[in-house]
Formats: C-alpha cells, sequence, structure tokens
C-alpha cells in the first residue's frame, strides 16, 4: 500500500510535466502551490500564477498572461522582505523567476536559468542570499538580483523541499533519505544524517535542532552537530513537515492519523485521530486550532484535545498544505470545482475563486 501510493503521487507529478509539454492548453494535473500576505493569496496552478484578493476573492492578477506549454509551477511561492515573489518553473523550461507581487510583472530582467532539473520545492531567502533547492540534486545560491552568488552545493538526490535554517546553519531533506546540515558562511556540507526513508517534508526548527518526518515512518531530532534520534514514530509515510507549538509536535501520516506529542516527555497527548483520509499537507496550527486538509476533499478544525471542532468539504483532494491571511483560512483543493476558498475560523465560508477559462 506505501508503495502504491508513493507511486500514485509521484505519476501525478511527472504526468503533469510530460503532459503539458505535449500541449498547447493549460493542464494543471497536480496540486498547486499557496502562499499569502494579509491582502492576497499567491497560488501557482498548472501554467499559470494567481494573485488573487483575501478580501473578495477575486483575481488581481496572473502570471504569465497567456500560457506556455513550456513552463510549469507547482512550488509553493515565497514572498521576501524586499517585495518579491519568488519561484520556478518545473516545465521543459525551467528558469527561476522573480515577480512583483502588486503587479505580477518580472522584476529581473534575466531570470536564473542554470538548474538543470525542475524547480519543485521553494526556496529560502536568507541573509541577502536565495537558497534554492532543484530535483537535479543542486542547492543553487543567489543574490537577490537572480545572479548565482556562490557555487552551487551538491547534496544528491531530488530536492523537494524548502530549506529551514536555525540563524546560523541550513538543514535540507531529499529524497535519497538524506538530511544535510549546510553551513552556508563555508559554502559547505557539515553533516549528514541518513533518515531511513525519502524526506519530502522541511525540517522543523526546534530550540536545540530540528524535527524531520520521513518516510521510514519516523521523526527524527536532528542536532546542529549531526547528534540524532527518532523520538516518535507513525504508522505510515509522514510527508508533510511537523508543527512545532511550544512543546507539542503535531505530524500526520499517510493512514491519515494525526498525532500530537509533548515533546519533553515523549509521550502521546491523545490516542491517534483519524479524521477520514490519507494527509499529505502539512498541518497548520492558528490560535487555539489545529487544522488538517485530507486526501479525500475534506477540511478539519481540531482543538487541544484532538477533537472535531468543525468539518468542510471543499471536494476534490487536498494536497497543498492550508495558509493563514489575516482572518481566514485558505484552502487550494485539487481537482475540485473550484480552485480556492477561504473560511473563518469558526468555519464560515467567505469566498471561492476559479480561474477565468
Amino acid at each position: 500500500m506505501k508503495t502504491k501510493r508513493l507511486l500514485l503521487i509521484s505519476l501525478l507529478m511527472l504526468g503533469a510535466i510530460i503532459l503539458s509539454a505535449c500541449s498547447g492548453r493549460p493542464l494543471s494535473n497536480n496540486w498547486p502551490g499557496l502562499a499569502a500576505d494579509a491582502e492576497r493569496a499567491y497560488m501557482s496552478s498548472g501554467s499559470f500564477i494567481y494573485s488573487v484578493n483575501v478580501e473578495n476573492g477575486r483575481e488581481a492578477w496572473q502570471y504569465p498572461s497567456e500560457a506556455d506549454n513550456k513552463l510549469l509551477f507547482y512550488a509553493t511561492p515565497v514572498l521576501t522582505q524586499d517585495g518579491q515573489l519568488l519561484i520556478g518553473s518545473a516545465g521543459t523550461n525551467h528558469p527561476f523567476i522573480s515577480l512583483n507581487p502588486e503587479t505580477g510583472k518580472e522584476n529581473w530582467a534575466e531570470n536564473f536559468s542554470g538548474a538543470k532539473g525542475a524547480w519543485m520545492a521553494s526556496p529560502l531567502v536568507f541573509n541577502e542570499k536565495i537558497y534554492a533547492p532543484n530535483t537535479d540534486g543542486f542547492l543553487y545560491i543567489l543574490d537577490m538580483e537572480g545572479k548565482q552568488a556562490a557555487a552551487p552545493i551538491k547534496l544528491g538526490g531530488a530536492l523537494w523541499s524548502t530549506p529551514s535554517t536555525d540563524g546560523t546553519l541550513l538543514y535540507v531533506t531529499s529524497l535519497d533519505h538524506n538530511l544535510h546540515v549546510i553551513d552556508p558562511v563555508q559554502g559547505v556540507i557539515k553533516e549528514t544524517i541518513d533518515l531511513g526513508g525519502a524526506a519530502p517534508g522541511s525540517p522543523a526548527i526546534g530550540a536545540d535542532g530540528v524535527y524531520v518526518g520521513s518516510f521510514a515512518s519516523t521523526v527524527e531530532f536532528i542536532q546542529s552537530n549531526g547528534n540524532h534520534e527518532v523520538i516518535t514514530t507513525a504508522g505510515n509515510w509522514i510527508w508533510g513537515t511537523p508543527v512545532i507549538d511550544g512543546n507539542t509536535l503535531y505530524y500526520a501520516d499517510l493512514d491519515g492519523i494525526v498525532y500530537s506529542l509533548d515533546i519533553a516527555s515523549g509521550s502521546q497527548n491523545w490516542d491517534g485521530v483519524q479524521p477520514d483520509g490519507p494527509v499529505v499537507a502539512s498541518l497548520l496550527v492558528v490560535g487555539d486550532q489545529l487544522y488538517v486538509a485530507t486526501e479525500s476533499g475534506s477540511f478539519f478544525a481540531l482543538d487541544r484535545e484532538g477533537k472535531i471542532a468543525w468539518e468542510k468539504i471543499p471536494g476534490g483532494k487536498i494536497y497543498t498544505s492550508p495558509v493563514i491571511s489575516g482572518e481566514l483560512i485558505l484552502v487550494a483543493p485539487y481537482q475540485a470545482e473550484f480552485a480556492l476558498v477561504a473560511y473563518d475560523v469558526e468555519g464560515k465560508q467567505a469566498w471561492t475563486f476559479t480561474p477565468e477559462k
């Protein structure tokens, strides 16, 4: 069952790339990437990136203006403090692009095109540098103008997750089962840890190290010096990034079980809660509620005791992690009647967004 599910998810991604390269029509055969600020949501979906007004759910702009069957966008767009929106293409052409989030126009006269693979992961902006992982196994290092700032670091394996940082070091997971601890000043790998399984999610930064879930069905705690240990397990593969909230670590697996771990004691706070389907998307904690999206197309709000506060059914399948924008929680289902939906914290639907044909 585990192998079949990984194959299904992988084929969705691969199929999107192959089919779109053979057609002039905009296709979206993979789940979207989603980010937001207080005013707008930014959604990457196949041939386009959309900016949506969070107040009313109306489209502000799309990029590009017309579909280009050589460009595909699936990574989560990244907003920078200096006013850029960063994303790379997963198509047969794979430039790394900077857009103006207000207008959707390109910021750079020449986009970075030095990578050999697709951009499935989002970049990390740290100390005025852009650290961009690629499926060719390299971590590319760019300045804020999109020029290569240092030699890329070869990590190996396909890189599908955003790097994390503790303010000093970078932590990058790979589908080849490894977590790499990188010194960004020296541009060298300090430690490489075998997680025992592919890790498509990003490391979660804790007080003294990072927490990483993997297809080994474990969560490992890794310190900067390479010391590591399995601190908890799951019944199936862990795809999303664990969430740390105070002394609690939340995570979910492909059996659809949601876990709440007391970090200090190492004990579970509740018996595994199993809403209604596999969980690929990372969980979201806002206030006193934990938000869970499932492959079955449902969206749940749980309280701190693991009880369901409310449930909504956007439909389709939900693989994209929900995000918060102001007072709203945004959810981007895949193969549903709409591409984006907004709920308030009580579960009331504010609006839906469907791109124009």
